[in-house]
């Protein structure tokens, strides 16, 4: 008897895990998940073909890829298929907690949603010791560990030289996964601080001194109040300067 035909009225109706899974199974074939429809563990053979499927469309995301299966509603009434087309739902991504669907094409319709777990690992710095508030992060401060990114708040930080230059924006623990948001990089000018104005023009330069209106990173722009009052703009450089240009 064809397993995926509808099944004699006599007979009681096969469980609804049962049937999708196997009808995924034709999806694959039987070649792909090493399976005849007589092998006795259908369930199992039709969730590597799941867990295949979703593997591959998840190529392109960073790191090593797991992907662990929930189960279907055991309440549900399906009838039999022929053939079962997995699909992702609108708006969904294959990070975390998600869902793949499973419509049937051949024989019924019906869809339904099978919860997955889809985890993502790669490496990662940790924290070594504590870091404190403003303190900059060297080598013997981190380790890099694999986690589960898929996990996180936020992007995970792999790459010690990407800190330099920043310093902590609040106190790391000892173990805890660094993210970009745990860094800052220091203004290089602060409000209220003196800083030189260097007027460059085509051969000539010209410097004052003045009072920084603003906090300002190098590289951002920055007002200026110059000894005789008058309010200019410039650009924050290291070394309390400010760059201005004709």
């Amino acid at each position: 008897m064809n397993p995926y035909s509808p099944a004699p009225t006599c007979r009681p109706r096969m469980p609804a895990a049962v049937v999708a899974l196997l009808a995924v199974a034709a999806v694959f074939g039987a070649a792909l998940l090493g399976i005849s429809p007589a092998n006795a563990q259908p369930q199992s053979a039709a969730a590597d073909g799941i867990k295949l499927y979703l593997e591959r469309a998840a190529t392109g995301l960073p790191g090593r890829v797991e992907v662990v299966l929930g189960r279907l509603d055991e309440r549900l009434q399906l009838a039999p298929c022929a053939r079962v087309e997995p699909f992702l739902p609108a708006n969904s991504r294959l990070w975390g907690k998600t869902q793949i669907g499973l419509r049937c094409a051949e024989g019924a319709s019906w869809s339904v949603y099978l919860p997955v777990d889809v985890r993502v690992f790669a490496p990662a710095l940790i924290a070594t010791r504590t870091i404190g508030f403003g303190h900059s992060v060297g080598p013997d401060d981190t380790r890099l560990e694999e986690v589960e990114v898929s996990r996180e708040p936020g992007a995970p930080l792999a790459d010690l030289p990407g800190l330099d230059g920043k310093t902590a924006a609040r106190v790391i623990a000892a173990g805890q996964i660094l993210r970009a948001e745990h860094f800052r990089t220091p203004p290089a000018i602060g409000a209220g601080d003196t800083v030189r104005l260097v007027l460059n023009g085509a051969g000539f330069s010209i410097s004052a001194s003045g009072r920084a209106l603003s906090a300002a990173a190098e590289g951002q722009s920055v007002r200026v109040q110059t000894d005789s009052g008058r309010v200019v703009q410039g650009v924050a450089r290291s070394g309390r300067l400010v760059e201005m240009r004709l």
